[in-house]
């Protein structure tokens, strides 16, 4: 059965949560303005569209040729929440603006092939919610192109948002990091029910 909601809870923790990506592009936006940040952003969707298709048919392939191995991707994808949700309970709210990052295209891609934190969004994603469920080429190609999507508006937001967005962070911390790892925690149970 696929869990849509679990899904989606997971795929917008992840996204909107800081990572390098976010910062990055709010960074981004605070020195140069959303506008001249957009590139380094579409850089971004770039980026993890690629790493999502050749995650994607990694995911595919492994989940085909071994499939007793869905408990251990399950047991795998949720201490990764787990460790999510306490990096997030213990996330402090300093954000640092001191960049010297060029907001290019190419310097929003590359940083997609360095980022761990996405290929384990969407390998989590597919081998725990998707390939149990979807296994056409079709769903797999339109799932694809949800979580590269949804993954990259987590930066167009931050960006968006620059200094309101740290501000309000920076306001109510304790309080957010609670409710998403709380969030965190409950995808990662949900996977066993």
């Amino acid at each position: 059965m696929f869990h849509l909601y679990d899904f989606l809870i997971y795929c917008f923790i992840t996204a909107y949560t800081p990572g390098a990506n976010n910062l990055l592009s709010m960074s981004n936006a605070i020195r140069l303005g959303f506008c001249k940040s957009v590139r380094f952003n579409f850089g971004i969707l770039a980026g993890f569209a690629i790493v999502m298709s050749v995650c994607t048919a990694f995911s595919a392939t492994l989940y085909s040729f071994l499939p007793k191995v869905k408990l251990v991707m399950q047991i795998l994808g949720a201490a990764y929440m787990l460790y999510l949700a306490w990096k997030v309970w213990k996330s402090s709210s300093e954000l640092s603006t001191d960049g010297g990052k060029e907001a290019s295209f190419l310097s929003g891609m590359v940083l997609q092939f360095a980022n761990p934190k996405i290929y384990i969004y969407v390998i989590t994603a597919m081998s725990l919610y998707i390939l149990p469920v979807y296994h056409s080429g079709a769903a797999l190609i339109g799932f694809t192109a949800i979580l590269s999507l949804i993954g990259a508006s987590g930066s167009f937001v931050w960006a968006l948002f620059g200094a309101a967005f740290c501000k309000f962070f920076s306001k109510h911390t304790k309080l957010v990091n609670a409710v998403m790892a709380f969030l965190l925690v409950y995808c990662a149970i949900a996977l066993f029910l």
